[in-house]
């Protein structure tokens, strides 16, 4: 049965070199969600302005509803800039004070949280007071709900207070090696070591499942029982990394909250996060059928497993 997964956070425009692109961590991950056959529902704000109308009737295209998607008449809809370096890997300019710092909380709001299988939430959206205790009010209204934090640290959007006041809410952690490893310095951890950082980190936050994605090099989880799984890398034709982040996270929690294995989950979230790197920005369409076809096929594939 479909399960029902919200996201709180970002929808705003990407602009890349070569046009606008509908985005947000929480809104690629909702789409993705939606084309894997769960029904996902997303939680942000536009400005009452052109970008803000476009978002909607882009996200409605892409078969995501705008239902809990509030209006602001004083704050615009946010952008990002984004520039790539020679291996495609992106540089965010990301606006300030736009109208997903704003998000209110209301009773849709807290309906679709608390009646949710599964919710997903990041950093970047609680750089203000406003949306960010909105979220906390959401959370505390949802105690028994799976609590998926990708915590995608943007520069100048995160310190380490709410680095931890995000790990104490989280039931599964999401994050990168470079971001375990900012994390380690700002929450003054000890180990150096990627998968003992985890380990530290799942037993001093209480979090259940971390998953650390490794670029090129794949992806592993550790769990609270000190289960440790890893899947190599997709040797691909690099495009661009927008949403290939956000495509591992929907694949897995799609998998894993109906009712696949861990290792299950990490290898269809890894396969859907290098699929998405071949493509151009983060919603060009990729349905569960292709990911699994790409899974059997004869890919090259890179391991660093002996490094962990």
């Amino acid at each position: 049965m479909p399960k029902k997964i919200a996201a709180f956070g970002e929808l705003l425009w990407d602009l890349l070199p070569n046009g606008k692109v509908l985005g947000g961590a929480p809104a690629n991950f909702i789409y993705r969600i939606n084309s894997f056959g769960d029904f996902g529902t997303l939680l942000s704000k536009v400005g009452d302005d052109l970008d803000g109308k476009e978002a909607r009737k882009a996200l409605i295209s892409l078969s995501v509803s705008d239902e809990n998607i509030q209006t602001d008449y004083e704050f615009p809809t946010g952008t990002v800039k984004i520039k790539f370096d020679d291996h495609g890997n992106p540089d965010f300019d990301i606006i300030p004070d736009v109208a997903y710092d704003h998000i209110e909380i209301n009773a849709e709001m807290m309906d679709a949280f608390s009646q949710a299988d599964c919710v997903c939430f990041g950093t970047l959206v609680q750089r203000y007071g406003i949306s960010k205790n909105t979220l906390r009010e959401l959370i505390h209204q949802s105690a028994d709900v799976v609590k998926f934090l990708d915590i995608n640290l943007r520069r100048n959007c995160y310190t380490a207070a709410s680095i931890e006041e995000n790990l104490h809410m989280a039931t599964i952690l999401k994050t990168n090696d470079e971001e375990l490893l900012v994390t380690r310095e700002l929450l003054g951890l000890k180990n150096d070591n990627l998968k003992n950082l985890a380990a530290e980190v799942a037993e001093k936050y209480q979090i259940e499942i971390i998953l650390c994605t490794l670029g090129e090099n794949g992806a592993f989880c550790l769990t609270s029982k000190n289960e440790f799984y890893y899947d190599p890398g997709y040797q691909i034709e690099l495009v661009d990394t927008v949403g290939s982040g956000d495509a591992f996270s929907a694949g897995f929690v799609h998998y894993y909250m109906n009712g696949h294995t861990i290792d299950e989950a990490l290898r269809f979230g890894n396969a859907a996060g290098a699929m998405v790197a071949t493509t151009t920005g983060a919603t060009v369409p990729i349905f569960k059928g292709d990911i699994l076809n790409f899974m059997l096929g004869n890919n090259k594939r890179k391991s660093v497993l002996a490094l962990l």
